[in-house]
């Protein structure tokens, strides 16, 4: 169901232990409260025991009192002992961008930002080579961070960009082609709200060149993974991939220009999955509700 734009609805996302009744409660208050639901989706993982819940709704009515409907909603949440995020459709995540050399994806973000496609003030791009290396980007009334690594002292730098993030109250990171490996420290502090974007091949190729490496070995797949950052390095639940079909025609400079085209439509899909309350981490996978 599309949702007129003069109608903003209400994101109730829900992951609890599973019992009976949880879908019966949770709207049944959202009915009582004057809330009209526009679109649902949950999920029962037999395996966890977990049950996962998105459900949008607009007000129905002159009676409806948001107040009123968020204390009923934290009671039951907190007598379901469940994770909740409930807020307004319309409210704007806050985020920071970190990058290295490799523009495209941040380009394509920051472009995103700018038109509306993706709901999100993007607060500071931080990198560790200097803006001159960005040519003619636009980043427009953005701020831009240089935070370099000095003396190979990589937790202090670590360390400046955490406080940039705890100083502009950022909702999510970014790892916008940023190439440099987190420590387990910096990872588990952003844990949950830090999204990172890599190129995937079968097989996989690592390090310098992985498109000329694929190239080698004549793949016939090349793709991308965009995931939640853990302190395992590229193993963190994945919220969304994509692969293009690729063949011997295709020289590495023709690899390396589709790679970048998956990397940007993965990462900026994956954004939107999480600034809409579709991604639940489910132990070191994920569940995903697309729209």
């Amino acid at each position: 169901m599309t949702i007129s734009k003069t109608e903003i609805p209400y994101i109730l996302a829900v992951a609890c232990e599973d019992r009976p009744g949880i879908v019966a409660r949770i709207t049944g208050v959202i009915f009582e409260e004057g809330g009209n639901i526009a679109e649902s989706q949950q999920f029962d993982d037999s395996l966890s025991g977990r049950f996962f819940s998105r459900i949008a709704f607009t007000p129905s009515g002159p009676g409806f009192d948001e107040a009123r409907l968020r204390a009923r909603l934290q009671a039951l949440m907190a007598e379901f002992d469940a994770d909740y995020r409930f807020e307004r459709a319309d409210v704007r995540r806050r985020v920071v961008i970190l990058a290295s050399k490799q523009d495209h994806c941040l380009a394509d973000l920051l472009y995103r930002a700018r038109t509306g496609d993706l709901a999100m003030d993007v607060v500071a791009v931080v990198s560790n080579h200097p803006i001159s290396v960005y040519g003619s980007l636009n980043f427009g009334s953005v701020p831009f961070h240089h935070f370099p690594v000095l003396d190979g002292d990589k937790r202090a730098q670590e360390r400046r960009i955490s406080a940039l993030i705890e100083t502009l109250n950022a909702d999510l990171v970014i790892l916008a082609r940023y190439m440099q490996i987190l420590s387990d420290e910096f990872s588990a502090e952003l844990n949950g709200r830090c999204i990172n974007i890599h190129h995937s091949f079968l097989p996989g190729f690592k390090g310098a060149r992985p498109y000329h490496q694929a190239f080698e070995r004549g793949v016939k797949l090349i793709g991308a993974t965009a995931h939640y950052v853990t302190g395992d390095l590229d193993e963190g639940p994945i919220i969304v991939q994509d692969v293009e079909a690729v063949s011997h025609r295709d020289l590495p400079d023709t690899l390396v220009r589709k790679g970048r085209d998956i990397e940007r439509r993965v990462l900026a899909r994956a954004v939107r999955y999480h600034i809409e309350d579709r991604v639940f981490v489910n132990g070191r996978t994920s569940v995903v509700f697309p729209d």
